[in-house]
């Protein structure tokens, strides 16, 4: 019955945070070493790491079901036109998620095995805080050039996917970085947050398949626990992922990111304080 609560408790926080420009990993680390997981015969490290990219695509759900119609080229609400721009706009997301899937594939395992600790999770937590602080101040009084998603261009999706690169380091926040390069490419913060769900959908449903095909591979499979655990924690961040989006979304509509610079360096701090002491272990 603990493991259920574990992943009900990591589901939250993967729900709460993957959006967020947060850092859902930082938040991930931080939960699963207060609970002492990896340990035990269900929390093993190879089911870990797979249920740690799954209930990101459980997040990943919830961005489809708020944008389903406007992703949906084949509604029969729309237009010709509509969904002419609808098929444009996923071209666009393909062009802006192209570079991290290349340096992600190359990356990804070069990264977990030797970035994953807490210098620089906590590193990258204050670094990215300071600059939404900075880049936000910078652009009070600035009207963006792009209020909308559909005025994003091939060449600016793919500036902003240069952007999602760096979010191979762990703490950085792959939505903080892609909602970051927007706003400093000229978008506002509505179409760049918009822009950067949407840029998640093929990045995660791509990893997970990745890392789960990596574990069956391996010759690993999932006892009885271990799959109620991952269906467990898949739900509950969908779930939740869901009043974030909406949450986030309007609190941007009158807010700029500037809180959540100070939440990350604040954040980042805890987790240097407790890595330094050993309550972090990464």
């Amino acid at each position: 019955m603990f493991d259920i609560i574990k992943a009900i408790i990591i589901g939250i926080v993967e729900g709460l945070t993957e959006f967020l420009p947060v850092s859902s990993t930082g938040h991930i680390i931080l939960a699963e070493s207060l609970m002492k997981i990896p340990g035990g015969s269900v929390w093993t490290n190879s089911f870990k790491s797979v249920f740690d990219y799954s209930i990101q695509l459980g997040a990943i759900f919830a961005v489809i079901q708020l944008y389903f119609d406007k992703l949906n080229p084949f509604s029969t609400k729309k237009t010709d036109r509509e969904k002419f721009q609808t098929w444009r706009l996923w071209v666009r997301v393909i062009v802006g998620v192209l570079p991290a899937m290349v340096a992600g594939f190359a990356l990804n395992d070069f990264m977990d095995a030797h970035l994953s600790n807490h210098w620089v999770v906590s590193a990258t937590l204050i670094i990215y805080g300071i600059a939404f602080i900075l880049i936000e101040n910078r652009q009070k009084g600035i009207a963006p050039v792009i209020t909308d998603v559909n005025q994003i261009t091939f060449k600016l999706a793919l500036y902003i996917g240069l952007f999602q690169v760096l979010s191979i380091v762990p703490g950085t926040s792959r939505s903080g970085a892609t909602i970051l390069g927007a706003i400093i490419l000229g978008a506002s913060r509505f179409a760049a947050a918009e822009f950067s769900f949407f840029l998640s959908i093929p990045v995660m449903i791509g990893v997970t398949i990745l890392k789960m095909g990596s574990f069956f591979l391996k010759g690993n499979s999932f006892s009885g626990m271990q799959s109620l655990v991952m269906v467990t924690g898949f739900v509950v961040s969908w779930l939740v992922a869901w009043f974030a989006i909406k949450f986030m979304m309007n609190y941007i509509k009158n807010n700029d990111f500037k809180a959540f610079g100070y939440y990350r360096i604040i954040v980042g701090a805890l987790f240097l304080i407790l890595g330094i002491f050993g309550i972090i272990k990464v």
